[in-house]
């Protein structure tokens, strides 16, 4: 299922034109992602790194996946790095602490990423049952400047892990 991203209006950044997200539940658990930027000639795409689990990619461009789970839900950023962060949340924004899953595959791409998430041994994840996700982007221009990208948002400032922004649902 392919989906437009729509950009927050207190994003700074303005070469994006688009982002879209790609986005495939596979029988065994895993959830296949690929992003792709439009007219986003200025983004800034991190170096590539070994793909080790790290904190804060969302300080740079970074595209991410949240999953909510029977109590709480998950997040799981991707870095066109190749760098990767996953973390289980018990409610909004509250108990974080390291998701243990594989390590992602993750293939960065000039426009974008593709990204394939294990998901299948998470707790409180039932791949027989629906799953409802949020999706997003935060894209770094040259400036240092960002837009935010998600299926949906809340009012006020950009909130990737408010309720509103889980939007999809995928059998």
């Amino acid at each position: 299922m392919r989906l437009a991203l729509h950009r927050h209006p207190e994003s700074e950044e303005a070469a994006v034109t688009g982002v879209a997200v790609e986005a495939v539940r596979e029988h065994s658990g895993a959830l296949r992602l690929r992003y792709e930027v439009s007219g986003g000639v200025g983004v800034l795409m991190p170096a590539l790194r070994p793909g080790a689990r790290t904190d804060e990619l969302w300080r740079h461009t970074c595209f991410e996946a949240f999953v909510q789970a029977r109590e709480g839900y998950y997040e799981f950023n991707c870095s066109p790095s190749t760098e990767w962060a996953a973390y289980r949340f018990s409610a909004y924004r509250k108990d974080m602490t390291p998701a243990e899953l594989p390590a992602p595959f993750i293939e960065p791409a000039a426009d974008g990423l593709h990204a394939v998430l294990d998901l299948s041994l998470l707790p409180g994840l039932d791949v027989q049952s629906p799953w409802r996700l949020g999706l997003s982007a935060i894209l770094e221009d040259r400036t240092g400047a960002k837009s935010y990208w998600a299926l949906a948002h809340a009012p006020g400032k950009p909130d990737f892990h408010s309720p509103h922004a889980f939007a999809l649902e995928l059998p």
